[in-house]
């Protein structure tokens, strides 16, 4: 589930990374929205976001490539929006997820939406036959989780360590007990995030996570 920011370095390139994704046969590609106060990003995110700003990237020009890249593109694995509900919220939320579903996006994933007030976005993205990926963080109380999962559809974002995106050099001990209990509570995929960069953290979330 590689991450890749739209427009770093440019439109152009993001396509073609999109494309090389796809020949390697990865499961989904998240492509993140600049924005300029993101919730979650590491440091290397957020940079990423700054540079791609400060060459005026718009949301449209954004959509306008995944759309000229989904028509004439075969074999794309699915496309997931990461994306700030304030972006969602500026350009009307309707109106965004539907431009987001004809730019060939499958889902949306938005940080900053909690997973249990939700409920209106989750309408909206449902009637476009789209999926609202819900973020589970370790902190995350089980009363909550409930309320998440029933908001949540495609897959279940599960964050490994609280904090932002970027490398650690170990994953909590509680993880395997968190996803073994989220296994028991639905039957959604469940993918993990934050923090996986090496093949032998990969290899301990084997038969646990997704």
């Amino acid at each position: 589930m590689p991450f890749i920011t739209a427009g770093d370095p440019d439109l152009a390139a993001t396509q073609a990374l999109v494309r090389e994704l796809a020949a390697r046969r990865v499961d989904l590609i998240e492509v993140g929205f600049p924005y300029s106060d993101p919730i979650a990003d590491g440091p290397v995110i957020q940079a990423s976001y700054t540079r791609a700003l400060e060459r005026g990237l718009r949301v449209d020009e954004i959509l306008a490539a995944f759309h000229a890249l989904t028509t004439e593109s075969e074999g794309l694995p699915p496309l997931v929006a990461m994306v700030s509900y304030a972006i969602a919220f500026r350009h009307g939320p309707r109106s965004f997820v539907s431009r987001c579903r004809d730019a060939g996006f499958s889902g949306l994933i938005i940080p900053d939406l909690p997973g249990d007030e939700a409920d209106d976005m989750v309408q909206v993205v449902r009637e476009a036959g789209m999926d609202l990926v819900a973020l589970m963080a370790p902190t995350t109380p089980p009363g909550r989780a409930d309320r998440i999962l029933r908001a949540c559809s495609g897959f279940v974002y599960c964050i490994s360590v609280a904090g932002t995106t970027g490398v650690r050099n170990n994953l909590p001990a509680a993880l395997s007990e968190q996803l073994r209990w989220l296994r028991g509570k639905t039957d959604l995929p469940l993918a993990v995030g934050f923090g996986i960069s090496r093949p032998d953290q990969v290899n301990a979330l084997r038969g646990i996570a997704d």
